[in-house]
C-alpha cells in the first residue's frame, strides 16, 4: 500500500515539474545578441540549387594525381605479372635440365654396372639367382 502512495507523489511531482518547464523556456542562456531568424538558420544549412550542383560537378571530377596513381599501380602489376612469368619459366628450365642431367647419370651407371656383370660373368653360374 504504501509503495502506491510513493508511485502517485512521483506521478505528481513529475507533473508539477513539467507544468512550470513550459513558462521556464529553457534552462540554456539565450544568445540575444544576434536576431533569431528561422531563414538565416535555414540559409546555413541549405544552399541553392546551382551551387549543390556545382559542387558535386567539382567533386565528381577526379584529380589527375588519382589517374596517376592508377597507372602506376597497372604498371606494377603487370611488372610483377612478368617478373612471376620469367621466375616460372627459369624454374621449368632448370627442373628440365636436372631431370635430364639425373636420366643421363642413372643411365651411366646402369651401362657401367652391365659391362662390369658382363666382364665378371664366366658363363658357369647363372647370371641371376632366383630363389623358389
Amino acid at each position: 500500500m504504501t509503495w502506491t502512495r510513493v508511485l502517485v507523489l512521483f506521478l505528481l511531482a513529475t507533473l508539477l515539474i513539467l507544468s512550470f518547464s513550459s513558462f521556464v523556456g529553457s534552462a540554456a542562456v539565450r544568445d540575444d545578441s544576434k536576431p533569431h531568424d528561422p531563414q538565416g538558420a535555414a540559409r546555413q544549412v541549405f544552399m541553392p540549387e546551382s551551387d549543390a550542383s556545382n559542387f558535386f560537378k567539382r567533386r565528381s571530377r577526379r584529380s589527375t594525381r588519382y589517374y596517376e596513381l592508377q597507372v602506376e599501380q597497372r604498371l606494377k602489376i603487370t611488372q610483377s605479372e612478368q617478373r612471376r612469368e620469367h621466375n616460372e619459366e627459369q624454374r621449368n628450365k632448370y627442373e628440365n635440365y636436372v631431370e635430364e642431367y639425373r636420366d643421363e647419370i642413372n643411365e651411366r651407371t646402369r651401362e657401367t654396372n652391365e659391362q662390369v656383370r658382363e666382364y665378371h660373368y664366366d658363363g658357369l653360374q647363372p647370371r641371376y639367382y632366383w630363389f623358389h
